[in-house]
């Protein structure tokens, strides 16, 4: 039995990634997870290359794992992910003890990478991008929790000024709309009851049927909510340029589809939109919003932001806060605009200093904990529905669940519980969490 130790940075799509590595790996019967780095025949790295540096964290990984090569020259270490699909073989001229580079559609060969390298002892790379291969062997999951991911689609057309992603994951390729329905169903069965669907851009997915027909993301949306035993429909992430009125329609017409959505809008000027290249306007995002609480009147909205890209000048600063406080969004992903290789924004002046980055960073992100406090305490006193997901992280005593609107929920509850969902009166407000009681 080998023991495979795997480190997962990144996405949702990553961690989904590092699961397919682990059940394609589990299935060859030779293969064990270990939760220890020391005990493992084979170390996997899964990388993300969104932020910047994500190269040199990669390196500094890999000289800690290199320690542990000295000591055992049989170890095999990988390197995957979207670092491995951008650097390809500059990662074997960094760091010549690396054994496999794979990419992000190529993991499913990671079986006979390893077999390959224990036969030969040569390093091996293919960062190619075969579409959609790697589903072919990830059939038939298992699932212990009630909460589970599926990816929809790979890859992004949108080549946003900012962005790595369709460098590194390659252009849109949906999965067919049958195979994600038998995954979905099979999750189903095994006791899950919230899915949230993956893609850089679901609502770009284009899935073909059994009879050759196209279905599009609100169909997949209708289509999942007909399968038993799913109650709760999520998805991330999706673009405003491309969030049509089916979708919207969805909102009003399918109760599984949670009244929580995120919504990137990256920026509340237009200006620094344009230089994005995310080809919607903040007026076109505010209509969006405007009919989805037509549709659906409890909807929570939270969002991306990049601060501090190119020719972001005070105000258009300001017309991002501006934005924030109209749209009064629930949370937020923001982070400082950083270069990424290869991106056309990459090329462009940068004009603002990394204090001032830093400090709008800060007015930012202390605006929108402010708002998604004062969501939080709306809640209080109210009737949640919750679905429990475990024992609690604080206390062993008490379960924890999630609401629609994405916050945990700690009660005192029993064990059989887990896996329903179940009303609680919100009787606490916390800043990270809520407290109920069964009702």
């Amino acid at each position: 039995m080998k023991y495979i130790y795997i480190k997962t940075w990144g996405c949702q799509m990553n961690e989904y990634d590092s699961s397919m590595i682990i059940t394609i790996l589990q299935k060859k019967n030779k293969y064990s997870i270990t939760q220890s780095a020391e005990n493992a025949d084979v170390l996997i790295l899964n990388t993300c290359s969104i932020r910047e540096k994500a190269q040199e964290k990669v390196f500094h990984q890999l000289g800690r794992w290199k320690k542990l090569k000295n000591k055992n020259t049989n170890i095999i270490i990988a390197v995957g992910g979207c670092v491995a699909t951008q650097e390809g073989k500059e990662i074997f001229k960094r760091a010549h003890y690396v054994d496999i580079v794979f990419g992000t559609q190529t993991l499913h060969k990671l079986p006979e990478m390893i077999n390959e390298v224990e036969k030969r002892k040569q390093f091996i790379i293919d960062i190619s991008f075969p579409k959609l291969d790697k589903f072919k062997h990830y059939l038939k999951p298992k699932k212990k929790s009630c909460t589970a991911s599926v990816s929809i689609m790979e890859g992004c057309n949108n080549y946003c000024s900012f962005c790595v992603v369709p460098y590194t994951r390659g252009n849109e390729v949906s999965r067919s709309c049958d195979e994600l329905i038998f995954e979905i169903s099979s999750l189903a069965d095994q006791g899950v009851r919230e899915i949230n669907l993956l893609g850089q851009n679901v609502n770009s997915y284009q899935g073909l049927t059994f009879d050759g027909q196209i279905c599009c993301f609100s169909e997949l949306l209708r289509l999942v909510a007909e399968i038993d035993g799913i109650d709760r429909i999520r998805f991330i992430t999706s673009n405003p340029l491309e969030f049509t009125d089916d979708i919207i329609q969805v909102y009003k017409d399918v109760p599984k589809l949670v009244s929580f959505l995120h919504l990137p809008v990256q920026s509340g000027s237009n200006k620094i939109l344009q230089l994005m290249k995310r080809s919607y306007t903040v007026e076109q995002y505010e209509l969006i919003i405007k009919k989805l609480i037509k549709a659906r009147s409890n909807i929570q909205i939270s969002s991306d932001f990049i601060v501090g890209f190119p020719g972001e000048s005070d105000q258009d600063f300001q017309k991002t806060m501006d934005f924030i406080n109209k749209i009064n969004f629930d949370m937020s992903f923001s982070f400082i605009y950083s270069k990424r290789p290869g991106t056309p924004a990459s090329k462009m002046t940068d004009n603002v200093s990394e204090k001032e980055k830093k400090q709008r960073l800060y007015i930012l992100q202390k605006r929108i904990n402010i708002q998604t406090m004062s969501w939080s305490r709306r809640m209080l006193g109210s009737i949640q529905t919750v679905l429990v997901e475990g024992i609690s992280n604080k206390k062993n005593t008490e379960l924890y669940g999630r609401t629609e609107n994405n916050r945990i929920v700690n009660f005192k509850g029993s064990p059989e519980m887990i896996g329903n969902l179940i009303k609680l009166k919100i009787d606490q407000v916390h800043t990270h969490s809520l407290k109920g009681k069964i009702i």
